[in-house]
């Protein structure tokens, strides 16, 4: 194995690991999430590792069974923002008034904080539960990334054998999907990984104001409000989730980076 391939999987297998654990973690709970297993707050012992909630339900098992539709919510929305963002940088780049059309539109959206742009959505469909989330994650997040994915396609919507392919007929979609796309790898891997730490950032904030899921669902950002008030008491209930966020927007978004194909000059020794 090459120290390339040896350090890419250093910075791969942790994320991995995480996802999965996160995805299985309903199955693995050692005890019933909305069963109370100790005394409120209590502190870790044999029968709860990492003590109890505020109810006195098994912090562990919340922690396992709470990630799993963050993990799926802020996937699904990183790759709808990086898919959507990538065509219409392509096309914006390919098309100039269609690209100025497209700057003008995320500018104005651009606008919109974050979270009252999640609170409008939500209150706008109040029975949309975490759908709801996402799709305001994906209309909020689109602009900031277009702007980004357009500026990366302009040069190589601009080099020799994209406009040697417009000049022989070739359609915009073999333009966007053959020509432009392929060559923004590099671009688009670290633009999911940013998408996906600031889709983890939306769903749990989100989730923190009770907009999506609902007690007594296990999420780690409902866990963290829940057990705020009983932190001194049990420790584990609030930094156990706090924790688990963390870790996991920064290890997906390192692993996204490592998996970028290797861009720019090489260090050469001066002899």
């Amino acid at each position: 194995m090459t120290p390339r391939l040896r350090a890419t999987a250093v910075r791969v297998l942790p994320p991995l690991l995480l996802v999965c654990l996160a995805l299985v973690g309903p199955w693995i709970a050692p005890h019933p999430i909305d069963a109370p297993v100790t005394a409120p707050y209590a502190e870790p012992g044999p029968d709860a590792l990492l003590g109890g909630d505020q109810l006195g339900r098994d912090v562990l098992s919340r922690l396992l069974a709470g990630g799993r539709d963050l993990v799926l919510s802020s996937t699904l929305v990183a790759v709808l923002v990086t898919g959507s963002a990538a065509v219409l940088g392509a096309i914006g780049a390919l098309r100039p008034r269609v690209g100025r059309l497209v700057e003008r539109t995320a500018d104005v959206v651009m606008l919109l904080p974050a979270v009252l742009g999640i609170l409008l959505v939500t209150l706008s469909w109040p029975d949309g539960g975490r759908l709801a989330v996402i799709a305001a994650a994906v209309v909020l997040g689109v602009p900031y990334a277009v702007r980004l994915a357009a500026g990366a396609a302009g040069p190589v919507a601009a080099s020799g054998y994209v406009e040697a392919a417009a000049a022989g007929g070739e359609r915009l979609w073999h333009l966007v999907l053959r020509e432009v796309l392929p060559n923004l790898r590099a671009t688009l891997l670290a633009l999911f990984g940013l998408r996906f730490v600031a889709a983890v950032y939306l769903v749990a904030t989100a989730a923190f104001l009770q907009v999506g899921p609902q007690p007594p669902a296990a999420d780690w950002a409902l866990m963290i409000r829940e057990n705020s008030s009983g932190i001194l008491l049990n420790p584990w209930a609030v930094v156990a989730p706090s924790a688990a966020i963390g870790l996991l927007a920064l290890s997906v978004n390192l692993a996204a980076a490592a998996l970028a194909p290797q861009t720019g000059r090489k260090a050469v020794t001066v002899l």
